[in-house]
């Protein structure tokens, strides 16, 4: 009866043991993440996205592809959308800005080559961490409200387009991002509410 129970045990104290190991070997999004916000930084985008195009220079997007903290507030008042749903749109809506941008510039220019193509892989190899770690629940329907935007975001015959500057698509996707995953940029001494409304006043200019 001891032998047993002492079988048991190991076998018990094995399975947790490879339990913990599978645990500590889970990737972490939040390194990757800062990754990407350090090459979001204002200066890079000022320095690529706005010294590097002509003055007042726009691209054509999709209304939806304009993902401003306004947006995630208003998605955020439908009872039925979870951050997870709002993350899962930031990281759609991230890529085909990117690609957006990408297409209309000539293959040696400077931001193509120096920050583009790298901030692209970068998101790329983000979005492989992020489909591991939160694998989506098939059986869950998403809200309406996500499902309209995510049909006409891959719909290549949607017509709703908007003018933006390249610098405003990656302004909103860096403060979107914030406030999205605001547990990987806040600490304990960090009191700042990345999806404040008052700080939607800075979204004025990327528009």
């Amino acid at each position: 009866m001891l032998q047993s129970e002492c079988r048991l045990l190991r076998v018990l104290l094995g399975f947790i043991c490879v339990l913990l190991m599978c645990m500590s070997a889970a990737p972490d999004l939040c390194g990757p993440l800062k990754t990407v916000r350090d090459s979001l930084n204002s200066t890079l985008r000022r320095r690529y996205m706005k010294m590097n195009f002509p003055i007042n220079y726009t691209i054509q997007v999709h209304y939806e592809e304009v993902y401003r903290l306004r947006n995630i507030s208003r998605l955020r008042n439908e009872s039925l959308v979870e951050l997870r749903d709002l993350q899962d749109l930031w990281v759609l809506v991230s890529q085909q800005g990117i690609k957006r941008i990408l297409k209309v510039l000539p293959e040696r220019h400077p931001t193509r080559r120096k920050y583009l193509s790298n901030l692209e892989n970068l998101f790329r190899d983000f979005q492989v961490l992020y489909i591991q770690q939160n694998p989506r629940d098939e059986e869950r329907e998403l809200p309406e409200s996500i499902q309209n935007i995510c049909d006409k975001l891959r719909d290549p015959y949607y017509q709703g387009w908007k003018s933006v500057t390249p610098k405003s698509l990656l302004d909103n996707c860096y403060r979107s991002m914030l406030c999205l995953f605001k547990d990987c940029f806040s600490t304990e001494d960090d009191s700042y509410d990345y999806c404040e409304v008052l700080n939607r006043r800075k979204e004025k200019k990327t528009t």
